[in-house]
């Protein structure tokens, strides 16, 4: 069921560099190891509702619907515009102590959360991409569908982890360095902004 196809597709997918990624990398750095891998568990489970919409055939309503999808890509848009914001606006020092306290993993896991569960895009991506791999002699497409995704769901976690790890390699070198900072703060938010308004032109 699980052929190398699909595999080799879905580590390409989630290897491309895209919102979660960049949110990902970006907690890695302010904060830390522990941050990045909350951050990545957010983003994670922010894609489990647009694998849910694509089994159970909701993902089909959406691509109907021009008035469903409209909202939910401009909620996805205001919230990439918000984050670009607060990301140029913060003056604060990247973090030197790791998050370790359940009400910062929760608040962003949350923000992660938001970040994919926002994007309609992720809901027609996975609506053409997962059908594909069902085999057509198969005994339960819906058993298949549902464990395509959680193969997806587990390679998205790893990779996103692996982002995260990376960019905590780098922090002791942000961290001495003001102006390192002050250039990553801005392509972060200027990432998120340029993500927004792509986000904002997509044609279902």
């Amino acid at each position: 069921m699980f052929s190398a196809e699909f595999l080799l597709t879905s580590l390409v997918v989630v290897l491309i560099p895209g919102t979660g990624v960049i949110f990902t990398v970006s907690i890695g750095l302010m904060y830390g190891r522990l941050a990045s891998l909350y951050a990545s568990l957010g983003c994670t489970l922010g894609i489990v509702p647009h694998l849910l919409a694509t089994v159970l055939g909701l993902a089909a309503i959406m691509h109907t619907s021009a008035i469903a999808f409209q909202l939910l890509k401009y909620a996805g848009v205001a919230y990439l515009l918000y984050l670009a914001v607060v990301t140029w606006r913060d003056r604060s020092a990247f973090s030197v102590h790791e998050v370790k306290r359940k009400g910062d993993a929760v608040s962003l896991m949350s923000k992660a959360f938001l970040l994919n569960i926002l994007n309609p895009k992720l809901t027609i991506f996975f609506l053409a991409f997962l059908p594909q791999f069902v085999a057509t002699d198969a005994q339960s497409s819906l058993g298949q569908l549902f464990g395509l995704s959680a193969i997806f769901m587990a390679m998205t976690f790893v990779v996103f982890v692996i982002y995260g790890q990376l960019a905590h390699a780098f922090r002791a070198a942000v961290i001495e360095s003001p102006k390192i900072q002050s250039w990553l703060r801005r392509s972060f938010s200027a990432a998120f902004a340029g993500l927004g308004l792509q986000l904002a032109l997509t044609e279902r």
